[in-house]
C-alpha cells in the first residue's frame, strides 16, 4: 500500500479507537489490530501515541474551522450567516464519526500540545465571527471579540448537549432554535455604515 494511503488508514483506525475510548485507555496495539497491521507499521508512520492523536486532532480542528469559514462566507445576510454557522456545528457534532469528541471532549487537554489546538478552534472560529460583528456594528475589537466567543460556545456547548440529549428535536430544529436566539442577541447591535 502507499505510504499516504497507508497513513490515511492508520488515522482512521486511530480515530475509531480514541473516539470509542479516549486517549488515557487507547492503546497503540488497539489500533494496530483495528487497522489491520503490525505494530512496527504503526510506529514507521507515527513515533508514538501522541503524535498520532495530534495528527488526527490537528485534523479534527481544521474541519470545523474550515467549516465555520465556508458558514461565514456563504452569504452577505448576516441572519443567514448565523444559521449557517450554528448549522456547521451541529454539523460537525453530528458526524458519524465523532471526531467532533477529540476537539471539544478531549481527556488530555493537561498536554499543552493538545490544548493549544483545542484552543485554537475557538480562537480561530471566534476571530472569524468577530471581524464580521466589527465590520457590521462598529463596535470595538475586544467587545466584537466577546461576543463572537459566546456565539462559538452557544454553538459548541448546545450541540454537544443535544447530541447526548434524548430529545426529539432533529438537528436541523436545535440549529435553528439556538440559531435564532443567537440571530435576536447580535441583531439586537444596530448595523454601522
Amino acid at each position: 500500500m502507499p505510504r499516504k494511503a497507508r497513513r490515511a488508514q492508520l488515522l482512521e483506525a486511530a480515530l475509531e479507537v480514541f473516539v470509542a475510548q479516549g486517549y488515557h485507555a487507547a492503546a497503540m496495539d488497539d489500533i494496530a489490530d483495528r487497522a489491520g497491521v503490525s505494530k512496527p507499521v504503526l510506529y514507521q508512520h507515527f513515533p508514538g501515541k501522541l503524535e498520532l492523536y495530534l495528527a488526527l486532532l490537528e485534523t479534527s480542528c481544521n474541519t470545523i474551522i474550515d467549516h465555520c469559514r465556508e458558514a461565514l462566507g456563504s452569504t452577505e445576510d448576516n441572519k443567514q450567516r448565523v444559521a449557517a454557522t450554528m448549522s456547521a456545528f451541529y454539523d460537525y457534532v453530528a458526524s458519524e464519526s465523532g471526531a467532533f469528541r477529540l476537539v471539544f471532549e478531549s481527556d488530555l487537554t493537561n498536554e499543552a500540545a493538545v490544548r493549544n489546538q483545542v484552543e485554537r478552534v475557538t480562537q480561530e472560529c471566534a476571530a472569524m465571527i468577530a471581524e464580521v460583528i466589527a465590520e457590521d456594528t462598529g463596535l470595538p475589537e475586544e467587545a466584537s471579540h466577546l461576543l463572537a466567543v459566546s456565539l462559538v460556545g452557544m454553538g459548541q456547548v448546545s450541540a454537544r448537549y443535544w447530541l447526548n440529549d434524548s430529545s426529539t428535536i432533529s438537528r436541523e430544529d436545535a440549529a435553528a432554535l439556538v440559531s435564532g436566539l443567537a440571530w435576536r442577541g447580535v441583531a439586537g447591535y444596530p448595523l454601522h455604515d
